[in-house]
C-alpha cells in the first residue's frame, strides 16, 4: 500500500524552478532535452548537485521569463511521457 502511495506522488511531481539541476534530470530525463534547447549544457557538471533551475538559468544569462518558460516545457515533457 505504501509503495502505491509513493507511486502516486511521484508521478504527480512537478519540475519547479526552486530544484536542485542535477536532481531534476536524474527524477525526470526527459527535461534534459529542453534545457539544452535553453543553453543549459552543464546539466552532468558537479555544479548541477548545488545549484537550482533558477540559479544555472540565470547564471547563463537567461531572463526570469525563460526560467518560467523552460520550467512549463519541462513539466510539458514530463506529462508526455506518462
Amino acid at each position: 500500500m505504501t509503495e502505491k502511495k509513493t507511486q502516486g506522488k511521484d508521478k504527480d511531481a512537478k519540475i519547479k524552478k526552486d530544484m536542485m539541476l542535477g536532481d531534476v534530470v536524474s527524477k525526470f530525463p526527459e527535461a534534459a532535452p529542453v534545457m539544452f534547447k535553453y543553453g543549459l549544457h552543464c546539466i552532468g557538471c558537479h555544479v548541477s548537485a548545488y545549484e537550482t533551475i533558477e540559479q544555472g538559468s540565470l547564471a547563463h544569462g537567461l531572463t526570469d521569463k525563460d526560467v518560467e518558460r523552460m520550467v512549463k516545457e519541462m513539466n510539458e515533457a514530463v506529462e508526455k511521457k506518462k
